[in-house]
């Protein structure tokens, strides 16, 4: 009874999506595959046991790969056409959320010495969740009733969109390098793309060492004979605290991603990337909803002749929130024609640990509360709590904690060098 009842309620939803006309044939039967293996058990925790440590025959230290055979280092993308004579394009993968503001920065650039491409992701409904239905079929046709459906989406996206056959057209592009956009480390870097090309490797996810600021990430593991990505959500509940520990699981994923283009679209075309889903419940307007989403790293166990290299930290430097923009900001990085370079000064392989009150959230305030960033380089850990604002020139050292009393504003003059200081006042 309970089958008939599931494929009753799939036809159902088939029925409804096949009414849709905000999106096309490619994303119609793509969210009803993914709704089908989610039905399935395509979000089941992982078979813990079976989890092994990758070799040394597949996770590669960075320090042991060849260097390229000649010419400078890489610093950005727009310096490799410069200085190679030749044209790496540039690709943002959009959303419909995203792509206007993307369109409007990008015309900033039109007389750039730079190839310029971008594509949106499919566009999914949301499901509700009491009758399983698509949102935008129940009034819901804003915005607020789609979704895209995660990274994991963009090499059927590169397919659908035709970016894949065009790149695929062009002589010698062999590879797609993947980062996220908020990583400012994560750049094209010749010395990889050298070993890749060498040993003819379908796909290479760089994992750097893991800090206790990392144990949530994705990790590699070996699993079944094959690489594979494991997120904390496919950690059964008794060995999550196990999966958080920096001994157990050295490394964590950047999701800086390299994939050959002709591997891509051979799985692509066969229908083979099968990645885990990623349950995700949200809440629109009063109303419990589903969102199901795939990761782009959970692709490498379906590729051939896959590697992990462990990159230095320097390649990982996410910008998510202003406690990372003071990071980047202060003299504990320089830009260097589009490379952002970590300073020698800095002893510690590790970044100072940042922790900034809700006052410091929002960018515009951020800014406004230093006159200037302060000097960081030798800085443990920052905590700052309540209405405190920063003079010009101001050195922290060591461990330091500020908090502002409730109702008061806390002035740290100019000059002023704190180290190992807790300051609770005025």
């Amino acid at each position: 009874m309970a089958s008939i009842a599931a494929e009753e309620k799939l036809e159902k939803l088939r029925s409804a999506v096949a009414s849709l006309d905000h999106i096309s044939e490619n994303e119609k039967s793509g969210f009803i595959d993914l709704v089908i293996r989610y039905l399935s058990g395509g979000a089941d925790k992982i078979d813990w046991s079976k989890i092994e440590t990758p070799t040394g025959e597949v996770l590669l230290p960075y320090a042991s790969l060849a260097p390229p055979p000649e010419g400078p280092s890489l610093k950005s993308v727009m310096s490799l056409n410069n200085k190679y004579g030749c044209n790496v394009p540039l690709i943002l993968m959009n959303s419909f959320n995203t792509h206007e503001d993307t369109q409007k920065i990008l015309e900033k650039y039109s007389k750039a010495n730079i190839e310029i491409h971008t594509f949106n992701q499919s566009k999914y409904p949301r499901l509700g969740v009491e009758d399983f239905l698509p949102l935008p079929c129940e009034g819901k046709t804003g915005k607020d009733g789609w979704y895209p459906p995660g990274h994991g989406d963009m090499f059927r996206s590169l397919l659908d969109t035709g970016k894949l056959g065009l790149f695929l057209s062009q002589v010698r592009k062999e590879y797609v390098f993947i980062s996220n956009s908020d990583n400012l480390g994560g750049v094209v870097d010749i010395k990889i793309l050298n070993h890749l090309l060498h040993s003819q490797n379908e796909y290479c996810m760089e994992v750097t060492p893991k800090t206790l600021a990392d144990v949530k990430g994705g990790t590699l593991i070996s699993f079944e004979g094959r690489l594979q990505l494991l997120e904390v959500a496919q950690v059964p509940d008794e060995n999550v605290n196990e999966f958080k520990s920096i001994e157990r699981f050295k490394i964590f994923n950047t999701n800086n991603l390299w994939v050959n283009l002709k591997a891509i679209k051979r799985l692509v075309e066969a229908d083979a990337l099968k990645m885990e889903i990623i349950p995700n419940p949200k809440e629109v307007d009063g109303v419990q909803v589903l969102q199901l989403e795939t990761a782009v790293a959970a692709g490498i166990r379906f590729f051939d002749n896959t590697i992990g290299i462990n990159v230095p930290r320097s390649r990982f430097l996410p910008v998510k929130a202003t406690s990372d923009l003071l990071l980047v900001q202060s003299d504990l990085y320089a830009v260097d024609d589009g490379f952002v370079i970590r300073s020698e000064a800095r002893i510690s392989p590790s970044n100072p640990l940042v922790e900034l009150g809700p006052e410091f959230k929002k960018v515009a305030n951020f800014l406004d509360r230093f006159k200037s960033i302060p000097s960081i380089v030798e800085l443990d850990r920052l905590k700052i709590h309540g209405d405190v604002w920063f003079g010009a020139d101001v050195v922290l050292k060591g461990k330091v904690s500020i908090t502002a009393k409730p109702g008061v504003k806390l002035e740290i003059p100019d000059g002023a060098v704190l180290e190992d200081k807790e300051i609770n006042g005025p």
